[in-house]
């Protein structure tokens, strides 16, 4: 077990501070972020462009250095070796927490494995800020931030998620955010659900009610901005699945590519059932 005491063993190692920032409205910015960001040596952002509107909006002059998922991998020995000279880095996202569908996960397990102390500045997340107001049961929870594009693989995880009771929360892009609701209806069922767009922002929006309607929605309001989907977990008595549907799920995996023996052997496990019994139940349709 890595216990955090240990770093101090490496005294003249720098420290790598994950930084919040805000999702929208600049007030939500902390003392503490500002003060940090002023305090590090260096800034690793996800995009140099868009931090530098907010450093420059709070008077910061530290140098920034890109870092995002197309160059990670050559920017996270950079980035160690800076520490390791002493040096302390901020790594910064576009918008609310690092390493939540960014690479600074990458950059803290490197970090951890060279013994090189990890700091959270905590702020604003949009996740866990749109589930508090969304209506929906903000615990349990399943945070899984964006949604593969095909249909097909959209409708494979779905497939996969569809008996877990806990919220779940989405992050999708305003052009998609139809389409992902119909391939969810197809596979969840008219579930409550929430869209939230423009979080924090002039134009935040909440639309409250089941997926088809949300779908009915979008179809004469097409969504612009940032959006988050709120979604209700699978309710108990939903979970007890019948035939039909068990068989529904299978046809979905098949048809996004699943081998039917592969399809039959995953849903049997996911439902605690028979494989023998079900494969011979698919195969007398």
């Amino acid at each position: 077990m890595q216990i955090q005491r240990s770093f101090k063993d490496h005294s003249a190692y720098g420290r790598l501070y994950l930084v919040a920032t805000p999702i929208g409205n600049l007030d939500d910015m902390s003392i503490r972020m500002i003060e940090t960001l002023k305090a590090v040596d260096l800034i690793a952002a996800e995009d140099t462009r868009n931090t530098g509107l907010l450093l420059k909006h709070f008077h910061i002059a530290t140098k920034q250095i890109s870092f995002h998922e197309h160059n990670a991998r050559e920017k996270i020995p950079v980035l160690l070796d800076l520490l390791k000279k002493g040096q302390s880095i901020a790594q910064v996202s576009d918008a609310g927490l690092p390493s939540i569908s960014d690479p600074g996960h990458d950059l803290v397990k490197a970090a951890i494995s060279q013994d090189i102390a990890v700091v959270t500045v905590p702020g604003p997340s949009a996740g866990i800020s749109a589930l508090i107001a969304s209506g929906l049961l903000p615990q349990p929870h399943i945070f899984y931030g964006f949604l593969p594009r095909k249909a097909g693989q959209q409708k494979e995880f779905f497939s996969s998620k569809m008996a877990y009771p806990e919220t779940q929360i989405f992050y999708e892009s305003p052009h998609r955010v139809r389409a992902t609701l119909e391939n969810m209806l197809q596979v969840y069922g008219d579930r409550s659900a929430v869209l939230v767009r423009e979080l924090t922002k002039l134009y935040e929006e909440y639309q409250r009610g089941l997926i088809s309607e949300l779908i009915d929605h979008l179809a004469q309001h097409p969504p612009k901005g940032e959006c988050l989907l709120i979604v209700e977990g699978a309710r108990e008595e939903k979970r007890e699945m019948a035939d039909a549907d068990l068989l529904a799920e299978i046809a979905v995996l098949v048809e996004s590519g699943s081998k039917t023996n592969q399809a039959v052997k995953d849903i049997a496990k996911k439902y605690g059932r028979n494989k023998s019994e079900l494969y011979a139940l698919y195969h007398s349709q």
